[in-house]
């Protein structure tokens, strides 16, 4: 069935309840970025498969709602199934409660599955729409309905995570969490987001494509806790460590029932980003609701020194793979056929070598040429293309070990290239250094630094419609609130906490020309504190990231003495760690490719 078809059902089905217009979100029950497979319900109703986004289908017209790094896939993806696209936080452009309160009728209805829409978007939508007194539908899912093979939820196991990784035990972390109650007046605290739920139990789990998180709610009480599981995920040493710290298994989707039963007089905690609509109305009146962001976001954002140890050391590991697949892609290119998703299971299999590899944090990006422009571009079966030698290709990946995720993101120069690219490549590259030797009192916020590395590009005239960087979870999401690096506040990308001590960040600022190029270099860094003087805490960035940065791609005339004197520190240090781990042509290949510019 094609999209214009999915989409006539699903309007039949609207006509039948009475409803206007019908919003399908990306996320599962969890506000989670990447949802399953039995949640791609925006995907399957539009065909566009980019990881944000929210689609709207009304009687006679539709819309996709994403930002920036989306627009050039959506285009294309969206092409013949009668969907606009919304360019989301642009000037002018209706956000999608604007626009449902401009073309549904007085006394109208709209209608979603409550599950997949947050407590705080729900909200919003009741304010918009409530002046031309248009009604909510949230107990129906539409989608679902028309979905005929719609695959099963998950029920892969679960594995716990020894505290030679964690580095604190779920005793503490309840402790910590019950503090946070206390202090805010809270008997109860119900944590939706699996992140959040993984990270205070010290397991994981596989229900979620690339991330290793567990579908699961937890109502945490003062004198226990409830996880909402399917228990046949659960080995014995997962069930032991539950029961040793009091805490309950219920099924699954008990959670919508137990809320229910929650008593007049009680206090439950909510955070309105992360729990969805559904759960929230299912609180009784007389519960008092206190809105505050789950503790845990927080508590996890800053890892301890148990995890930063064995971050580093999962980013030596990537970065052995992925200087090995930069020195393959290289003196390869143009004697044996490399495409983009040869070129991707090339570099899977070198992070495979490596011990503690457990598989990709996230789903590859390898790009050539224009296909780069897209940030997003995931090459599929149509779409691939050989990697010639000449131009540019990009490689946005990440591995999850045992020890940690990592996300990196390399541009190669693969043959000859105009002098416009390498002034391109050159700012990048020049604004990722620059973020990355950034000092700065303790108390700012990313987008008081996210300019610093924008600077190179925005000489140019040209901007990236992106984040500059974003947080990275310990084996969870690979975006990671709440702190990231953005020129201006969105609301909606929970990056709003200050930089905290121990928080990884990613740096990651590009260039991207439709049609041409695009070029992206990221390192990951660890918020560290400075020197502490009259003048307040100093802090600063430690890179953890260690591999190549193409110098052919590079014009050294357009760099700054300190810009090259970074640069030059920087790969000595990729060589005095990576090297010794290559094989000797490997090492001589790493040694022109670090040399002193």
């Amino acid at each position: 069935m094609k999209v214009v078809e999915r989409i006539a059902r699903l309007r039949a089905l609207m006509e039948q309840n009475g409803i206007d217009a019908y919003i399908v979100p990306t996320a599962d029950f969890h506000q989670s970025e990447n949802a399953g497979e039995y949640f791609k319900c925006r995907e399957y109703i539009s065909g566009f498969d980019g990881s944000y986004g929210t689609v709207m289908i009304a009687k006679d017209e539709a819309g996709l709602w994403t930002d920036g790094r989306y627009w050039t896939q959506a285009e294309k993806q969206l092409e013949g199934s009668g969907i606009s696209l919304f360019h989301m936080f642009e000037d002018g452009v209706p956000t999608m409660e604007e626009y449902l309160a401009q073309i549904v009728p007085e006394n109208g209805k709209v209608a979603f599955d409550g599950r997949v829409v947050s407590m705080e978007e729900g909200q919003d939508l009741e304010k918009a729409l409530a002046p031309k007194n248009i009604s909510i539908e949230y107990s129906c899912d539409l989608v679902g309905d028309v979905w005929e093979d719609r695959p099963e939820i998950s029920k892969e196991p679960v594995f716990v995570l020894d505290e030679k990784y964690t580095g604190e035990s779920v005793a503490s972390k309840l402790e910590r969490v019950r503090n946070v109650m206390k202090e805010n007046g809270a008997t109860a605290h119900i944590i939706a987001s699996l992140d959040d739920v993984c990270w205070l139990i010290n397991m994981r789990g596989n229900d979620v494509v690339y991330y290793p998180l567990i579908f699961s709610y937890a109502l945490v009480k003062l004198d226990g806790m409830d996880l909402f599981i399917d228990e046949s995920k659960l080995n014995d040493e997962a069930k032991a460590l539950l029961a040793e710290n009091n805490i309950t298994v219920r099924p699954y989707n008990d959670i919508y029932e137990e809320v229910k039963n929650l008593k007049a007089g009680e206090s439950v905690m909510v955070d309105p980003m992360k729990l969805n609509y559904a759960l929230y109305n299912n609180i009784p009146e007389g519960v008092e609701k206190i809105e505050h962001q789950n503790p845990t976001i927080l508590m996890k954002a800053m890892k301890n020194d148990v995890e930063l140890e064995n971050i580093k050391n999962a980013h030596i590991k990537d970065g052995i793979a992925v200087t090995k697949f930069m020195h393959w892609m290289k003196t390869n290119v143009g004697k044996i056929k490399i495409t983009e998703m040869s070129a991707a299971r090339k570099l899977e299999e070198f992070r495979k070598e490596q011990k503690g590899y457990i598989r990709d944090s996230f789903e590859p990006i390898c790009a050539y040429k224009d296909h780069a422009a897209m940030m997003h571009y995931a090459p599929t079966d149509e779409s691939d293309v050989e990697v010639l030698p000449e131009h540019l290709f990009l490689t946005d990946t990440g591995g999850g070990y045992i020890e940690g995720s990592t996300d990196i993101t390399r541009t190669f120069v693969m043959g000859p290239v105009a002098d416009e690219l390498k002034t391109h490549f050159t700012a990048v590259v020049r604004g990722m250094m620059n973020l990355s030797r950034a000092k700065f009192l303790y108390g700012c916020f990313g987008y008081n630094l996210d300019a610093i590395a924008r600077g190179p590009i925005w000489d140019l005239d040209i901007d990236f419609k992106c984040g500059t960087g974003h947080g990275v979870g310990y084996l969870l999401n690979i975006h990671e609130p709440p702190t990231g690096f953005r020129w201006q506040i969105v609301k909606s990308k929970n990056e709003h906490h200050k930089i905290e001590e121990g928080m990884v960040l990613t740096n990651e600022p590009g260039v991207y020309v439709e049609g041409s190029h695009g070029i992206r270099i990221e390192n990951e860094m660890i918020v560290t504190k400075g020197e502490k003087n009259e003048f307040g805490q100093f802090m600063h960035f430690e890179t953890i990231t260690f591999a190549p940065i193409d110098l052919d791609g590079i014009n050294p005339d357009e760099m700054t003495k300190f810009e090259r004197e970074w640069l030059n520190n920087y790969h000595a240090q990729v060589f005095e760690k990576i090297g010794p781990h290559l094989t000797e042509e490997e090492r001589e290949w790493l040694k022109e490719y670090t040399r002193a510019i």
